[in-house]
Formats: structure tokens, C-alpha cells, sequence
């Protein structure tokens, strides 16, 4: 099983990036946007419509307020496996860091699987970070 992990640092507040990660149906609005382009919630679970026209359904594992951890699986795509994870941490030199883990299969879709994940992180670090200049 492949399973990549991705870092981000903003100078957003941990509370600020907390709230944005949480909020499982604003993923075009307020995390991701263009990379995302639509999120529909269904009981448990939310639709993700991608920039580049995937679409997957991600039903929701778990929403831990005290560890700040998301976590999901996907159905759909090319996976027969999937599980995501995202947790926001406090950095010792004030700043913020997200963690986003994937578990998959098979494991010949890594590096696809990466460059999606590093352009999303990409979008999430601009959008966070502008949480800072909007205050």
C-alpha cells in the first residue's frame, strides 16, 4: 500500500485552519477553491467535484475537535483504496502546520495521487494564508 504524506506551514492561527479543514462542505470555498469546485454533503459522507472534472464520494471516518484530525475514505476514482487524513498542528515558531496523510491503492497511482495532493496543498497554503491578510 502507498501512502504519501504531504506538510504546509501558514500564519494562520491553529483555530482559523481548524475551522476551515472542519467545515466538510466548504471544501471549494474555503480550502481549496479551483481545485476543488463543488462539495455536496450527503448523510455522513460529501461529494467532491475536482478541478480537473473527478468526482469522488468521501465518506467521513472522523472529526476529532481536541486532536484536530480529519479523517475520510474515498469510493470512486481510480483507488480500490483510499483513506485520507488531515491534522492541524501548532508549530513551535507560531505558525501552523497541516499534515495530510493518504493510505492507497494500487500503489502504481503514487505519483499521480502525489502531484493531486501537492497542488491541493498548494491552494490550501495560498487560501490559509490569506486568512492572515484579511485581519
Amino acid at each position: 500500500m502507498a501512502s504519501i504524506r504531504k506538510e504546509l506551514l501558514t500564519k494562520a492561527s491553529v483555530d482559523d485552519v481548524w475551522a476551515a479543514l472542519r467545515d466538510i462542505g466548504a471544501l471549494h470555498t474555503r480550502l481549496v477553491p479551483g481545485f476543488v469546485t463543488d462539495t455536496k454533503l450527503e448523510r455522513g459522507e460529501r461529494i467532491v467535484t475536482f478541478g480537473n472534472g473527478l468526482v469522488v464520494r468521501e465518506p467521513i471516518v472522523d472529526i476529532d475537535d481536541t486532536a484536530r484530525r480529519l479523517v475520510w475514505t474515498s469510493i470512486g476514482g481510480r483507488t480500490t483504496h483510499y483513506n485520507g487524513s488531515t491534522q492541524v498542528f501548532a508549530d513551535a515558531d507560531g505558525q501552523t502546520r497541516v499534515v495530510w496523510i493518504a493510505d492507497l491503492l494500487p500503489n502504481e497511482l503514487a505519483g499521480s495521487v502525489s502531484l493531486m495532493m501537492e497542488e491541493g496543498m498548494t491552494v490550501m497554503k495560498s487560501t490559509l494564508d490569506r486568512l492572515v491578510d484579511e485581519q
